[in-house]
């Protein structure tokens, strides 16, 4: 029995490097495979969560009244780990309640001052106090709403560009796994490519789960769905959780959703071609075909000025000098967001 267990042995670690997750040796105790040391690269320091020296203010003066309130937003919460800010809940509170108060302060300096120019300027005397308390109102309120939001939206921008980047990502995890290599290492080496963009990040942090915290993969990847701000990487991930657990392959589980993703692009990129064809058609009426039959309308009507006719000089200037390079600015402009979506 201890011969067979012996080749066993043998013909586990015999594999290479990169097939194993485990660098252990055959004669080490099992106990010792759970979490463990790491060494870090040469020169590597931790990295610390520091703050800028206004947020730092913030938290020095208002920092024991939200720890006095007792406040937990744990969407907040959410929003700050999906959008990867390094920023704790209570000090990206007290910052936005220190930010209000100095809007508010600054609303009121304000509308003292905006209400006598408006007088000045216009004579109306009405206009002093509601334009003063529209600027004390509106300047606070704006900036609690919109520091609050600040998160759930950088949050949904990474989003964004994780479900860009996945199918990429997607190519390299299958080309892995057909190597028959373990899940953990897959997302290990996936960490070290930055050409994947924020799906890089998010298995950085599953690797630091694994290598670092001695977390098991499963649990990391749950941790990793619960955090994603991507309803695509999230759905990726429950499908590796699920496969694993009921004891199924993920080779290929990988496959079908490398087919899947990449059908997904083509259609993707297959409705951009559509809409952009419709923008040439449009750009070619608008801003090509309608000008032009407009200047030589203009044109016969200045050759009919002199019979009596207004002057249309300088509406065609207008045209000329305003609506046709507007007209092209707006269409670019178009263009630009659709190529960013």
């Amino acid at each position: 029995m201890v011969e067979i267990q012996d080749s066993f042995e043998k013909l586990r670690f015999k594999k290479d490097k990169f097939l194993s997750t485990k660098r252990a040796k055959p004669s080490d105790r099992l106990e010792t495979y759970g979490p463990h040391i790491v060494r870090l690269p040469k020169s590597a320091v931790p990295e610390y969560l520091n703050l800028s020296p206004y947020k730092q203010l913030c938290w020095r003066l208002m920092g024991p009244i939200v720890k006095q309130k007792g406040i937990r937003d744990e969407n907040l919460e959410k929003d700050l780990l999906a959008a990867h800010m390094k920023i704790r809940s209570e000090e990206y509170l007290a910052y936005v309640w220190m930010s209000t108060l100095i809007a508010a302060v600054f609303g009121v300096v304000a509308a003292i001052f905006i209400g006598p120019v408006l007088d000045a300027m216009l004579g109306m005397g009405w206009l002093l106090y509601g334009s003063g308390m529209l600027v004390a109102v509106v300047t606070p309120i704006a900036t609690y709403f919109g520091l609050k939001a600040a998160p759930g939206m950088t949050a949904s921008s990474r989003g964004k560009k994780i479900d860009k980047k996945l199918p990429d990502a997607m190519s390299f995890i299958a080309a892995m796994s057909s190597a028959d290599v373990n899940v953990d290492l897959i997302f290990k080496e996936l960490s070290k490519q930055p050409l994947y963009g924020e799906v890089r990040e998010e298995a950085e942090w599953i690797t630091r789960d694994t290598e670092l915290l001695g977390i098991d993969i499963l649990n990391a990847l749950q941790r990793a769905a619960d955090r994603t701000p991507s309803e695509a990487f999230r759905d990726f991930i429950q499908g590796v959780i699920t496969t694993s657990s009921s004891g199924g392959k993920l080779k290929p589980y990988f496959t079908s959703k490398l087919k899947e993703y990449q059908d997904s692009r083509k259609l993707v990129v297959q409705q951009k071609m559509e809409t952009l064809g419709m923008m040439a058609e449009s750009f070619v009426t608008v801003v090509v075909a309608f000008p032009l039959f407009l200047v030589v309308i203009m044109a016969i009507m200045a050759i009919m000025a002199g019979m009596g006719a207004g002057d249309p000089i300088p509406l065609l200037y207008g045209v000329v000098g305003i609506m046709i390079p507007g007209a092209q600015v707006g269409f670019i402009f178009i263009i630009w967001l659709i190529n960013q979506d």
